[in-house]
């Protein structure tokens, strides 16, 4: 009965984690759906403790679990809660890097547990005593988890400005040798006897730990968000294989979906940026800080700024203005202030809404909730394609701390390294206004030909502190 019960609750959370996901994939259900899920995977956890039995056994060591879960609520409330919505990819990068971590060290135990009953017969070949299918699953959990997690915090380093980006002549092909030799030492672990298996196995984590931190250094600037979602679907496919080795239905279910739907959203990623996965991974755009050369240096002409009354004025007397939100935004935590001056223009007559881009700020969906945190209306933020439509139609596009996801070199010019990546169409507008603190390029380290048009001014100063003022003239006029 017990064991029913058990499977009952893995299937009640495999079926809450369904249908959180599906829910995560609208904005306006999209906290429910995380609570949804939540709910579930905390019945998996408590059936796991309370309802489990191998061999007779029932787990004991309650001591251990309650305190490891307590130290971890403790830690993630208080980091959850305190994080800044600038470090949110920096986060999440983190606790992804923890999950791989998880995944590998299950492997580990797993093999240290096969191991230890079979330390007795140390001549006996490890290929005789654990099918392959169950070493492969091992293997596979200890190398993927082990990459995730490195390059996870080689990702979380590269976001908050500790690690930069660096490659070197040739380094794709050390990546390839140093993943054969990840893959080689699996093979010959298999082959050895339990007496010898310590050292390759150690040796498959060794190399594997290497190539996490080789494959997402040279990689940078607008590319991290396609990294960080990759490397959430290997921290997905090594849980799942957690899930085979202990038959656990709910854990399997679990990183197959994290794995099946952080893969669909590199793809989503790639498409956005109109490059393939292999060009994200072997072209490393934005990384190396040798981007910027790439499309070569060129006469732009001076830019004209404008003031914070004159673009009062102008936003005040519009029909329609269109808000991009970018970086510089998240960095000025200036949402709240940006869902204020929307509300005083809306009270003026003018119609507002909000361009997203795919691949806008460090993470996916960074923008999205950036502005859900401001509790900004979710029928007003406008994927690309949506506001691609409209800019043709607004009288004012005020553009906040975007920069590469605005660049018109993107459709005009071959050399620049950014050729071919969908951007927001902003130049359609009538009038175009830049929100930044300084002419310097993005992130991905390119000058932005859109600052120096006719019909583009600038607007300097940090985000939060300008749309406070801008919301003060707006209201006097």
């Amino acid at each position: 009965m017990e064991l029913n019960l058990l499977t009952i609750c893995y299937l009640i959370a495999s079926v809450t984690f369904i249908i959180g996901l599906k829910m995560l994939s609208n904005p306006a259900s999209a906290r429910k759906g995380n609570l949804v899920a939540a709910a579930g995977m905390t019945i998996a956890i408590l059936g796991t403790i309370f309802l489990y039995e191998s061999e007779g056994q029932k787990l004991h060591n309650y001591a251990w679990i309650f305190g490891g879960l307590l130290i971890g609520a403790v830690v993630g409330t208080l980091a959850a809660k305190k994080v800044k919505m600038t470090a949110m990819p920096e986060m999440v990068s983190l606790f992804n890097g923890m999950g791989g971590a998880c995944a590998a060290l299950i492997s580990a135990a797993e093999f240290y547990h096969i191991y230890e009953l079979h330390k007795a017969s140390p001549d006996t070949a490890f290929a005789d005593i654990i099918p392959m299918g169950s070493y492969i699953t091992i293997a596979a959990g200890a190398i993927i988890g082990t990459i995730s997690y490195t390059g996870s915090i080689i990702a979380w380093g590269k976001l908050n400005g500790r690690v930069k980006d660096f490659s070197f002549k040739g380094q794709h092909i050390v990546n390839m040798i140093v993943l054969a030799l990840t893959l080689a030492a699996a093979v010959f672990a298999y082959r050895s006897t339990v007496g010898t298996i310590y050292l390759p196995f150690i040796l498959i984590g060794f190399f594997a730990f290497i190539y996490g931190i080789l494959f997402v250094m040279p990689i940078g600037g607008a590319d991290m968000p396609v990294v960080i979602s990759l490397l959430n679907s290997f921290t997905g496919v090594a849980a799942a294989c957690g899930g085979f080795l202990y038959d656990n239905k709910a854990m399997l279910t679990g990183g197959i979906l994290v794995g099946a739907a952080g893969t669909l959203l590199t793809i989503l990623m790639c498409k956005a940026m109109n490059r393939s996965l292999t060009n994200v991974l072997i072209g490393s755009f934005g990384g190396g800080g040798t981007t910027g050369a790439a499309g070569g240096k060129k006469e732009q002409g001076s830019h004209k700024e404008i003031s914070l009354s004159d673009t009062a004025m102008v936003m005040a007397y519009a029909n329609k203005v269109m808000i991009v939100p970018g970086y510089g935004l998240a960095v000025a935590q200036a949402q709240h202030t940006c869902h204020e001056l929307e509300k005083i223009l809306e009270d003026k007559g003018v119609e507002v809404k909000y361009a997203i881009h795919p691949v806008a700020g460090r993470m996916p969906g960074h923008m999205n909730v950036l502005l859900a945190e401001a509790d900004v209306p979710y029928e007003k933020l406008l994927e690309m394609e949506q506001a691609n439509d409209e800019f043709k139609t607004c009288d004012v596009v005020l553009i906040l701390g975007a920069n590469d996801v605005v660049n018109p070199a993107a459709k005009t010019d071959p050399a620049s390294p950014i050729y071919g990546m969908p951007i927001l169409d902003v130049e359609l507008a009538k009038t175009v206004i830049v929100n930044k603190r300084s002419m310097k390029p993005g992130y991905a380290g390119i000058e932005n030909d859109l600052f120096f048009q006719p019909k583009t001014s600038m607007l300097f100063g940090d985000a939060k502190k300008v749309l406070q003022d801008l919301c003060a003239e707006v209201k006097s006029i």
